[in-house]
């Protein structure tokens, strides 16, 4: 009785993300109660980017995924924390084709519709940054593949396990933009992160992100066994045991337990870009939970 009583004395905190195998693999230890506070009890919803970004304006969660697009118009709800980031060193979204093109990419895409995955995700802002004149079709990010395959829009831009699977429905890359980031500025990509509510006090949002953070250090350490709990996630990628792991590393490192110098100068490296490109109104102050 003792011990139920203190259970309902926690806190809960409603955290919300993406269903997709690397954001399954990051939070499996606390979903699975494998982290367990003394303080909170997580509930977990599962959400496409896309509607998180335009549902953080309203703070749905005390917790949320967030694309770094989205974040300098919650910048005053939401602060970052310091583990969760998704973070490509050398890759990230692609643009993608039917037909294998030869040629200057930026020279053929020019004034061509694009199919892209949402508004406010961080792939499309990386598009607008080597991209100034193109035509933006905005597609649900898990069709995107199938409009290019059947000629509807003759480019795309994938994210997700797409960018692993597009090779099976016989697309071609055009641009891989993480790595043209990385030409560019020497960073990796910082696509998106995980954000608290900032009406949490201090010491709250620093336990929170401790334990998440130590969630992403198990599920780090427990990687073949928990590859398989969350493939079911792996949409684009059906059974294929050896590129869902690939996958869930290449957004699960290193970066996702902590920024780091070189990420958190890679994300004000991005809104400074994009700033002074007028894509975005204010460059956000950049406070993270540690």
């Amino acid at each position: 009785m003792q011990k139920a009583g203190l259970k309902n004395l926690k806190k809960k905190i409603r955290i919300a993300h993406s269903p997709d195998a690397d954001d399954a693999f990051m939070f499996y230890a606390l979903a699975e109660n494998l982290i367990v506070s003394e303080n909170f009890e997580f509930e977990h919803e599962l959400k496409d980017i896309q509607s998180l970004n335009k549902e953080s304006n309203t703070v749905n969660y005390d917790v949320q995924a967030i694309s770094f697009f989205a974040y300098p118009d919650v910048e005053d709800k939401y602060q970052l924390l310091s583990c969760g980031g998704s973070v490509g060193n050398g890759y990230g979204p692609l643009i993608v084709s039917k037909s294998k093109l030869t040629g200057n990419p930026l020279e053929i895409l020019k004034n061509q519709k694009i199919a892209v995955p949402g508004d406010k995700t961080t792939a499309y802002l990386l598009l607008k940054l080597l991209l100034s004149d193109f035509e933006p079709v905005f597609v649900p990010f898990d069709q995107i593949i199938d409009v290019v395959k059947k000629g509807e829009i003759s480019f795309g831009l994938i994210i997700h396990e797409g960018q692993l699977s597009y090779l099976n429905h016989g697309l071609h890359k055009i641009i891989d933009l993480g790595e043209w980031w990385l030409g560019k500025t020497n960073l990796p990509v910082p696509l998106g992160g995980n954000v608290i509510r900032r009406s949490l006090n201090d010491a709250s949002k620093r336990e929170i992100n401790c334990l998440i953070r130590k969630s992403i250090a198990y599920a780090l350490n427990n990687k073949d066994r928990i590859i398989s709990s969350v493939s079911k996630y792996a949409r684009e990628l059906e059974d294929d045991r050896e590129k869902i792991s690939n996958f869930v590393s290449m957004y699960v490192n290193d970066f996702t337990l902590d920024y780091g110098v070189s990420g958190k100068i890679a994300l004000r490296k991005l809104y400074q870009l994009a700033f002074e490109k007028r894509l975005i109104n204010k460059i956000p102050v950049i406070d993270f939970v540690d």
